[in-house]
């Protein structure tokens, strides 16, 4: 009987992973360490509406995805991050949205021995409150104190663990002692799938603007190269129009030969003071508008004084 209820729990589970691959066309693979039930009803409530949670054996995800291949081929771009304590996060919603949800998620936790840091930890200078016969522990740990008023106080900051470095017994036992609880923990998002594409969580952070300005980069950098090569590209080609019309000037300033962009060159070569003037009377705008406002200010702080001025004859 038992074995049966396994089979129809592994039955239902296949059927209900395929369908929320179905029905969902984005979601999350996120790693679960160090989270426990209590945490993990939480963060189901929060996402409520939003978002569904599914977690399970890793084998079994594999063979689910692996039995609907045929009918959705870009889901085996999954199989490879399902390693580890991870599940899935389906949603229809905002990824980033959701992303920040799960990252809100998250519950102070103290230090175990043998657990990885996933954060640096620093201990601040402070009086402990514990008694000199705990001296032992900090100098185990290379920590600079001293003795006030009759209880250890830590004389400096000290970085005591780094990110990615195994708590040992010691460190462990001082923090907990401190009542230091310095790590946090939660779903962390460790791979994204949107619509048969799978990326990295750093991808969301991207904005329109870095967008933009990265392809300009690679517009120059095309450019730029095939003007090295005399390869024409649309990239390419307003610069080799504007380099060339550059040597047409050139050629025109140096020649008795006529055209009208050149005249005005000629122009400023004949008389440079023509040049100046122009100059000049470009910048003039630019400077008239620092200037109108600096006397508009001026004239404001002028109308205060005389108002503060009628208000003392006033009373006077």
């Amino acid at each position: 009987m038992g074995r049966e209820d396994k089979a129809t729990w592994k039955a239902n589970y296949f059927t209900k992973l395929t369908s929320l691959l179905d029905d969902y066309p984005k979601c999350f693979i996120v790693g679960a360490d160090n989270v426990g039930s209590k945490q993990m009803q939480q963060i189901r409530m929060s996402l409520r509406g939003h978002a569904h949670v599914l977690m399970g054996k890793n084998t079994m995800m594999r063979k689910a995805i692996r039995g609907h291949l045929e009918k959705n081929p870009a889901l085996e771009k999954l199989l490879p991050f399902i390693r580890g304590n991870v599940g899935f996060v389906f949603t229809r919603s905002d990824l980033v949205e959701i992303r920040d949800k799960l990252l809100e998620n998250k519950v102070r936790a103290p230090a175990r021995a043998g657990a990885i840091a996933p954060c640096p930890v620093i201990i601040p200078a402070q009086n402990t409150g514990l008694g000199p016969e705990k001296t032992s522990f900090f100098q185990a740990l290379s920590i600079p104190t001293k003795i006030s008023k009759g209880t250890i106080e830590i004389i400096n900051d000290v970085h005591i663990l780094k990110e990615g470095d195994k708590v040992g017994a010691s460190e462990a036992t001082l923090l907990n002692m401190l009542n230091i609880s310095p790590f946090s923990y939660g779903l962390i998002v460790e791979m994204v799938y949107d619509s048969g594409t799978i990326f990295e969580p750093k991808i969301l952070d991207i904005k329109p603007e870095d967008l933009r300005v990265k392809f300009m980069e690679g517009v120059r950098n095309i450019a730029s190269v095939c003007l090295s090569i005399s390869y024409p590209t649309i990239a390419s080609v307003p610069h080799s129009v504007i380099n060339g019309f550059k040597n047409l000037l050139a050629i025109a300033a140096a020649t008795d030969i006529e055209f009208k962009e050149a005249t005005t060159v000629k122009e400023y070569l004949k008389d440079p003071s023509k040049f100046v003037a122009a100059a000049a009377t470009a910048a003039a705008p630019a400077a008239a508008a620092p200037a109108a406002a600096a006397k508009k200010e001026e004239k404001k702080e002028e109308s205060e004084e005389e108002s503060d001025g009628d208000i003392g004859a006033l009373f006077g």
